[in-house]
């Protein structure tokens, strides 16, 4: 697969299956342009054929002699040769085996507190009380899912454990305690907890800072912006604006993480009322905040905030010119981490996390404050669903596949011979849905499943 792009006038040629970055002069990016419809993929090594060196020259022969195009047909050839354009992927035939291995669970997010002292406006969670009622997780629940995390984690040592709302700090004391429990189980169970908080920062103070030095791995500090741009769509309860309430803790927080070397991250999120979020990003620079990122807005698209298809070439320019200040800004020493900017160009992710995605409802479930399991802190809130996706999740996690792959097996059970039709030309999802064909499910499972989903047995 080859990507190409141009940014701030330097030309990018990715070949994303060997994780190749080529940096190119105009005539070798438009050799490649011509060339990928007729060359595709190569699982080895091959001589260019004539259609595609046609191709080429066909398509820089008016602009460049015929010398220089022979020059660039070979570049092409001697990175072919050197595995490094025009690749294929090397790991695909192991994925079906990847995704039916036992998976384990990894990590939790515990929805602490089911409340929030912001009114956020775009906030999915409606100010923290996802579509539902109001709570505060106890210790004995929050305890329980720590029990069931250690139980459910087979060999792997290192489990992550994120503190979510809501606003988690106005359930501090259950926090506290949690990390104490966490820390009590590591020794006896060989594992090692790395807790993470969210937090707004209205409730920061000394004391959660001294404890989020000593036992947050990470914490993540929600702030949007500019001080018009933050106040606009993160108000307090009151409806005043938030900026001037936490900006000076986040700094203060920020400035001792960096001391001690801890992360942390100033999360941004833009909407389509703030689409120069590069503004808001060189904002947080200003500010004295080392590590940061920028989120786009997840909404419905009729909300007046939701971004839409329109708004994508000024995103792609606030990118751009994110990138062209990004670069400035380190050459002069006043380099900062933005998030998305993290490339490692020499490893990049690992097979496993290439293969696996993003683990939801298998390697990470969250958690609400009565103890009901749902695959992503994003679905939380769904009632209509939950009995289901309860019974579809603890399948998934006993089969080692899917959640989608068990509601499929459950269609190709159904004692009618229905055929399931897989409407997606996503290769992950096409992969994820063939592991069905290897589920049989227990006349018992098949049956809970069709009760989960609301219906009554004739």
């Amino acid at each position: 697969m080859i990507h190409q792009f141009i940014n701030n006038g330097i030309a990018i040629v990715m070949d994303v299956n060997s994780g190749s970055v080529h940096v190119a002069d105009p005539a070798f990016y438009r050799a490649v342009q011509a060339a990928e419809p007729v060359v595709g993929e190569l699982e080895k090594a091959t001589p260019l054929s004539e259609e595609a060196k046609e191709a080429v020259r066909a398509e820089l022969k008016a602009d460049y002699p015929a010398e220089e195009i022979e020059e660039v047909i070979e570049t092409m050839q001697a990175l072919i040769d050197a595995e490094e354009l025009f690749t294929t992927d090397g790991y695909q035939s192991f994925v079906r085996d990847f995704k039916a291995r036992k998976t384990v669970v990894k990590a939790l997010c515990l929805h602490i507190a089911h409340d929030c002292n912001l009114a956020c406006r775009y906030c999915f969670a409606e100010e923290g009380e996802y579509h539902g009622r109001r709570a505060l997780m106890s210790f004995e629940v929050g305890k329980k899912a720590l029990d069931f995390l250690v139980a459910n984690s087979g060999s792997r040592r290192n489990l992550e454990v994120d503190f979510f709302g809501g606003e988690p700090t106005m359930n501090w004391k259950v926090v506290k305690q949690l990390v104490e429990y966490g820390r009590s189980l590591e020794k006896e169970h060989d594992k090692q907890f790395r807790f993470t908080l969210t937090t707004n920062g209205v409730l920061l103070n000394d004391e959660i800072t001294a404890f989020c030095n000593k036992e947050m791995s990470n914490v993540v500090l929600s702030l949007d912006g500019r001080k018009e741009v933050n106040d606009r769509m993160r108000p307090t309860r009151g409806g005043q604006g938030s900026y001037d309430i936490i900006v000076p803790k986040f700094q203060r927080f920020a400035a001792e993480r960096e001391k001690l070397h801890k992360d942390y991250y100033i999360r941004g999120t833009f909407t389509h009322n703030n689409l120069e979020f590069s503004e808001d990003v060189l904002h947080f620079a200003d500010l004295g905040f080392e590590k940061m990122s920028m989120e786009p807005v997840v909404a419905d698209p009729a909300e007046p905030y939701a971004i839409r298809e329109e708004d994508l070439p000024v995103i792609l320019e606030q990118y751009d010119k994110l990138a062209a200040e990004y670069v400035k800004r380190r050459r002069e020493g006043r380099g900062f981490v933005f998030f998305h900017f993290q490339i490692d160009l020499k490893q990049g992710p690992c097979v496993a996390k290439r293969l696996s995605g993003c683990g939801s409802g298998t390697e990470y479930l969250a958690v609400t404050p009565w103890g009901d399991f749902y695959p992503c802190h994003q679905f939380v809130g769904n009632e209509k669903f939950q009995q289901l996706n309860q019974v579809l999740n603890r399948l998934a996690l006993k089969y080692g596949v899917s959640p989608s792959a068990i509601a499929i097996a459950w269609v190709l059970r159904y004692p009618a011979k229905m055929q399931a039709v897989v409407g997606t030309t996503n290769s992950k999802h096409l992969i994820e849905a063939s592991q069905a064909s290897h589920v049989n499910l227990t006349r018992k499972e098949w049956y809970e499943i069709y009760l989960a989903a609301g219906n009554d047995l004739p």
